[in-house]
């Protein structure tokens, strides 16, 4: 967890942010974006732009193929929205191609829309390339416009862009949690006359079954680019972005979190809110409280530990793209495909150190020892895209192995997998 506030009834109850993580800072959002650009698409459809029965191909001749499927001619923006697209996956390729929007209509259909909801962040990228061809703005832009400056939104925010520019309609948004939280509290109370109250009511509805989902929450069936929960419906970003509103009670909880080492993650935040909070919400007159937090850090048995090791020399061609390794004292040195790099921890405290390979981002290391040989670090980048990896080192006489996992991010592309080096010799 980063950070959470928790609201009734309008009135503040809870509030706390865990060091570094600060209140007013922008926070990569993920997918929250696509109900942000949802809300704008609500408010063209308000404006009379467009309708929830228009098809998405009648906004965008020029990037149709010659011959477009009959399936694609048939997606309506209320099919979009509810993500009951003719798409099995996402359409574009990150890092390969430029105009992620634009293969939305060039991709191959897998079945008919508005059947089977599939989960599909190039639909998002549509509907934010479609919000800019109606407005002339970006949806950042005009959401600045029509929904963050009303109300009252002042902490700095912006939105990562495709190669092409355009908004990442379904993953880039950095904003801060009280901002979202203003914006969440705004849909519970029916729109506040910035979003139409008529899509503010609709959109948290369920408008798609969702039962084949792995995850419990996600279970409960899909809105206008939200999920259904328990009890109303959520923004849901990748690893904790979390707006949950429950109507039934004038509930808001906002969270920032990176939960993605752990399968189970954001479903443990929804349990504890469910079943240790939501239920005595005013049961008793609770005193508003501000919690400053700190981060956890690695467990270590302070007994153990090895102080100084020799060189150790890895293969061509392993999972981790290590070629060197040593230990000296609290830091791990390495030689990986970003080069040579140190990698210091703390024990029992987390140091502040820039990531490894990456100087420019800013990054907490913890170690600690588990067993008198095996060394486990858990380092975790905090800037605008919060991720990290955990590795466990295992030291021999003659040899390490070192195992590593990661959540997803440029920054932690070579930490997934196992390597097994040699002492070096000599010889």
């Amino acid at each position: 967890m980063h950070g959470f506030i928790l609201s009734v009834n309008g009135q503040e109850k809870a509030r706390a942010y865990y060091a570094p993580f600060q209140e007013g800072i922008p926070h990569r959002m993920y997918s929250v974006s696509k109900t942000m650009t949802g809300i704008a698409v609500g408010m063209l459809i308000d404006d009379g732009k467009l309708s929830l029965e228009d098809h998405i191909v009648d906004f965008f001749q020029d990037w149709l193929p010659e011959n477009p499927d009959g399936k694609l001619l048939r997606l309506t923006i209320r099919d979009m929205l509810r993500m009951a697209t003719c798409y099995r996956w996402t359409t574009y390729r990150e890092g390969i191609d430029e105009n992620w929007a634009k293969t939305f209509f060039t991709g191959a259909p897998t079945h008919e829309p508005g059947t089977v909801f599939y989960y599909d962040t190039g639909c998002s990228q549509a509907l934010a390339a479609l919000v800019k061809r109606l407005s002339g703005k970006e949806v950042i832009d005009f959401l600045d416009d029509r929904l963050f400056s009303p109300l009252g939104c002042q902490d700095d925010r912006y939105w990562l862009r495709d190669p092409s520019g355009c908004c990442q309609g379904g993953t880039g948004l950095c904003m801060s949690l009280r901002d979202l939280h203003r914006v969440a509290l705004c849909l519970l109370n029916g729109g506040e006359g910035v979003v139409p109250a008529w899509f503010a009511k609709e959109m948290g509805k369920k408008h798609i079954e969702t039962l084949l989902q792995s995850n419990e929450e996600e279970q409960y069936g899909y809105g206008w680019q939200c999920w259904r929960t328990r009890a109303g419906w959520a923004m849901y970003g990748l690893g904790g972005q979390l707006a949950v509103v429950c109507p039934g009670k004038k509930t808001v909880l906002s969270t920032i979190a990176d939960t993605r080492l752990d399968p189970c993650g954001v479903q443990r935040i929804y349990n504890a809110f469910f079943e240790e909070v939501y239920p005595f919400i005013e049961e008793e007159d609770m005193e508003s409280v501000i919690l400053e937090l700190k981060t956890h850090t690695v467990p270590d048995q302070i007994k153990y530990g090895i102080a100084e090791t020799g060189v150790y020399v890895f293969q061509d061609g392993n999972q981790l793209n290590l070629k060197t390794l040593y230990l000296k004292g609290d830091c791990l040195y390495y030689e990986n495909a970003r080069g040579s790099v140190s990698l210091p921890f703390g024990r029992g405290t987390n140091e502040k150190i820039p990531y490894p390979g990456w100087q420019s981002v800013p990054a907490l290391a913890s170690g600690g020892w588990a067993e008198p040989d095996l060394l486990r670090i858990r380092c975790y980048a905090v800037g605008e895209a919060p991720c990290g990896f955990d590795m466990l080192v295992r030291f021999g006489e003659k040899q390490v192995t070192v195992q590593c996992r990661k959540s997803y991010d440029p920054v932690t592309v070579g930490y997934d997998g196992v390597a097994a080096g040699y002492l070096r010799t000599d010889e």
